[in-house]
């Protein structure tokens, strides 16, 4: 079956892990044994072999590049340029991607409709171009709103304004404040541009600012659920009512922390705690439950972002395994026109209503 994830930040890992992805996933871990700058070395599980044997054929792809101001802790770029430059980066290696056959963007209905076709043509997948959908994970990168409308020439269809911590447009996990004046500005040139708004990451307090301000459509590409694991990262019932409310659909994210309360990075293990796709699946089911229906929710894994093995559904060896999730969902009662929903249909409706 069709499988759409929602969230991987695969030129993240192209750059700054140094990943050749056109290898198999066994031939990258391979190649990591012995280093130790990375977490997560020799523990990947994404590569664009393992996304076809997987059947995932359209993907939404990252750019990410934090700007740190010099009281910010977190890692990232000293200055929005600085930031901007990586981005750029990141982009040239998806048009490289592109040039080599191993990919092809998608930036409007036709080249979505196309590449579907392609994907459910009852061939092999085994030499199919992956289709990604371009987004921007916090938006500290945008020097100034002239340089989002570059981004969107580029292919930029999606942006979550916050990641980690406090940003130049918005706060995000693991912060708290309202939106500043830039940020209602960036909401307001994405709704005249046509850009998605991604409210993963973004703060309690700039997600009900965002959804006020913003009139476009809204998804969250990698969200979980704050009945089920209490933390500010994840969506509490009511921001769960009120992206629905909107429209939205939210992508189960696949990473342990998030599915396992107390979790302590680097000690705490899958296995130890049982976290399995059927895990994840627990999330999804508990914003069925919220909306009453299976239309909105789907896979945005963010398997590849910044972890790896160590912190992925002990039941998962590469993204491969994706094609175990349909029969995990029959278990529990869904039917197959739900499957298909979850594992493709709801990501294409959304955007399908949003760029008709």
């Amino acid at each position: 079956m069709l499988t759409i994830d929602a969230h991987l930040d695969l030129s993240m890992n192209a750059l700054e892990w140094n990943r050749d992805l056109t290898r198999p996933v066994s031939e990258i871990n391979e190649r990591e044994k012995g280093l130790t700058d990375k977490p997560d070395r020799g523990n990947a599980v994404v590569s664009l072999p393992a996304l076809r044997k997987g059947n995932v054929g359209l993907v939404v792809a990252t750019q990410i590049a934090r700007y740190v101001a010099p009281d910010n802790s977190l890692p990232g770029w000293h200055s929005p340029a600085q930031a901007w430059a990586q981005t750029q980066g990141q982009l040239a290696w998806y048009q490289a991607m592109v040039a080599q056959g191993e990919m092809v963007q998608i930036k409007n209905l036709s080249e979505l409709n196309s590449h579907i076709s392609l994907w459910e043509n009852g061939e092999s997948n085994i030499e199919k171009p992956v289709g990604f959908i371009l987004s921007l994970e916090g938006a500290d990168s945008i020097i100034s709103l002239d340089y989002l409308e570059n981004a969107y020439d580029s292919g930029l269809r999606a942006l979550g304004p916050a990641h980690y911590g406090p940003g130049r447009y918005a706060h995000g996990t693991d912060a708290s404040a309202p939106l500043n004046q830039n940020g209602k500005e960036l909401l307001r040139k994405m709704d005249e541009l046509g850009i998605i708004l991604d409210a993963t990451h973004l703060c309690d307090l700039a997600f009900w600012d965002a959804l006020e301000i913003f009139q476009g459509p809204v998804w969250a590409s990698h969200n979980n659920c704050r009945a089920l694991v209490d933390h500010n990262r994840q969506f509490s019932d009511d921001m769960i009512r009120a992206l629905i409310d909107r429209g939205a659909v939210i992508g189960g994210a696949m990473d342990a922390w998030m599915l396992s309360p107390n979790w302590e990075r680097g000690k705490t293990t899958p296995k130890e705690r049982d976290v399995t796709l059927n895990t994840v699946l627990d999330h999804l089911d508990h914003i069925c439950q919220v909306a009453g229906n299976a239309n909105h929710i789907g896979i945005g894994s963010d398997l590849d972002g910044a972890f790896g093995k160590e912190q992925a559904p002990w039941d998962l060896d590469t993204i491969a395994d994706f094609t175990k999730v349909p029969d995990l969902l029959r278990e529990r009662g869904y039917s197959d026109q739900d499957v298909a929903k979850v594992m493709h249909g709801n990501w294409l409706q959304f955007l399908r209503k949003k760029w008709s």
